[in-house]
């Protein structure tokens, strides 16, 4: 072809430059609209995909005192929740005998899973203990403000003072959950051990932990409030 064109005599002309513009224009628009669409497939996959982290952060019933591992809370939550098409991954950071202050103090270490959602379950400990109402609430209240600065969700569980407490610290300190999860406008599931408490056969036999089928009532009643959280943005 080049030969001939040179042999024929005739010029060959060179684009104009408007049209090289036009050209170049139009190839960089579109080099800049597949770059743009490939990020954004690409994030929409990773996050889909992305496997979300939950800390259930507690006290011995949160643990699984007095269970195999495989039947503790958090476990059994997990399984639940994939069984569901969630994928996530819920990590045991219950610890026996832990009271709102003792899990105010190892926050930070909780925080370093980098969890997407925190389930609060403290103060059972505290009310047992007779500890006032209002330092378990400023414990609590200062969990729920560190999470709140870190965004991380939270699912706030509830507990009731034992009844031999007598009225008066049974009112200050069952209110104290839907203060604070109103306060800091976060999710609130009211009692723990809704359906549980004060059923012999869903209990061990000390009466205050769940047994495994105790344990199965828990994550069936928590596990759509868990399931909207993480759905929640």
């Amino acid at each position: 072809m080049w030969e001939q064109l040179l042999n024929s005599g005739k010029r060959l002309v060179a684009p104009s430059r408007r049209a090289r513009l036009y050209h170049i224009g139009r190839v960089s628009i579109f080099a800049i609209f597949v770059v743009i669409v490939g990020v954004g497939v690409a994030a929409t996959s990773a996050t889909a995909e992305r496997e979300l982290v939950v800390v259930a952060f507690g006290d011995s019933l949160t643990a699984g005192y007095g269970l195999p591992a495989s039947d503790a809370f958090p476990v059994r939550l997990e399984t639940a929740l994939r069984k569901a098409g969630v994928r996530v991954r819920v990590i045991n950071s219950g610890v026996s005998g832990e009271t709102t202050a003792g899990g105010r103090a190892r926050l930070d270490w909780v925080l370093s899973d980098m969890p997407d959602a925190v389930i609060v379950e403290l103060g059972a400990n505290d009310a047992l203990r007779g500890i006032d109402p209002a330092e378990a609430a400023g414990n609590l209240n200062a969990i729920l403000e560190k999470l709140k600065k870190r965004n991380v969700r939270v699912l706030l569980a509830g507990m009731l003072a034992p009844p031999n407490l007598g009225e008066r610290y049974a009112k200050a300190f069952n209110s104290i959950y839907p203060d604070l999860a109103a306060a800091h406008d976060v999710m609130l599931y009211p009692f723990f051990l809704d359906g549980v408490a004060a059923e012999p056969h869903l209990n061990q036999p000390d009466g205050m932990h769940p047994n495994a089928d105790g344990v199965a009532v828990i994550v069936e009643r928590i596990g759509p409030y868990v399931k909207r959280l993480l759905n929640s943005e």
